[in-house]
C-alpha cells in the first residue's frame, strides 16, 4: 500500500456516483498495478448496473463488520482531528470544510491509518 489516494467527497450516495468514482479509481491505477476496494454491504456497493474495470476489484466485508473497514479508522481520524468541536454557517461550509480535512492527509498518514493486516494476508492467500 502506497498511501496514494482517489477520494470523492459528495453528498449523496447511489449506484451512478459509485460507478463514476470505480471509473475515476481504475484511471488513478498505474498499468501494472491492481486496485483491491474494499467495501460494506451498501446496496450501491453491489448494484448489477456496476461495471469493474478489470484493474480495480472488490473486496466485500462481512455484514455488521465495521471494525474490519479500513475506511472507518480514517473518518474517525477526521472527525477526531479535523472536524469536531465546529458550528457550521451552512452545509456548503461543512461540506468545504470535510474537502479541507481530506487534503491534510498525507500517504503516510493514509497508510497509517489504513493499514489492515488482514487485507495483507488477504492478498496471499
Amino acid at each position: 500500500m502506497t498511501g496514494d489516494s482517489v477520494a470523492m467527497i459528495t453528498p449523496t450516495v447511489g449506484t451512478e456516483l459509485m460507478q463514476r468514482f470505480v471509473d475515476g479509481l481504475s484511471g488513478h491505477v498505474k498499468a501494472d498495478e491492481q486496485a483491491v476496494l474494499v467495501l460494506d454491504n451498501a446496496g450501491w456497493h453491489h448494484a448489477k448496473a456496476l461495471k469493474w474495470p478489470a484493474n480495480v476489484t472488490p473486496m466485500y466485508l462481512p455484514a455488521y463488520s465495521p471494525e474490519l473497514n479500513p475506511a472507518e479508522n480514517l473518518w474517525q481520524f477526521l472527525r477526531s482531528h479535523q472536524l469536531s468541536n465546529q458550528v457550521f454557517e451552512d452545509y456548503d461550509s461543512m461540506f468545504r470544510r470535510v474537502d479541507s480535512a481530506w487534503a491534510t492527509l498525507d500517504p503516510a498518514r493514509l497508510r497509517s491509518l489504513c493499514h489492515c493486516p488482514w487485507i495483507e494476508r488477504a492478498m496471499q492467500a
